[in-house]
């Protein structure tokens, strides 16, 4: 069984950074997160694999960097430079079986079942 929890969000200004951390996760899993704003359905914004590779959305590359923490069993999401549209319910996605398929120069994640509870970000004046 593969139990999630997300950490990190909050309210922060336009061009101010959050962290968003989600554990545990095991060494092998391929991870990704998601985001839900209001009215919209849910996109993924990073994946990684069990070998650190990443993909990123478009509207996030250069901004945000997802990365492993293999001393915590943890994936950390840096967000920097957020926007308003960056606004939403984070959740944390783990696949077990690390089953991202590469093509076209892309890595393309399918969720799975394993979802973590969301965590709120708010980027506002």
């Amino acid at each position: 069984q593969v139990q999630l929890v997300e950490s990190g969000g909050g309210l922060v200004q336009p061009g101010g950074s959050l962290r968003l951390s989600c554990a545990p996760i095991a060494s092998t899993y391929g991870m990704a997160w998601y985001r839900e704003a209001r009215g919209h359905q849910r996109e993924l914004v990073a994946a990684i694999t069990a070998g650190d590779a990443t993909e990123y959305a478009d509207s996030v590359k250069g901004r945000f960097t997802l990365s492993r923490d293999g001393t915590e069993n943890k994936v950390n999401l840096q967000m920097n430079s957020l926007e308003p549209d960056d606004t939403g319910i984070y959740y944390c996605n783990a696949d077990p079986w690390n089953r991202l398929t590469y093509r076209g120069g892309k890595y393309y994640y399918t969720p799975t079942d394993y979802w973590g509870q969301g965590t709120q970000v708010t980027v506002s004046s």
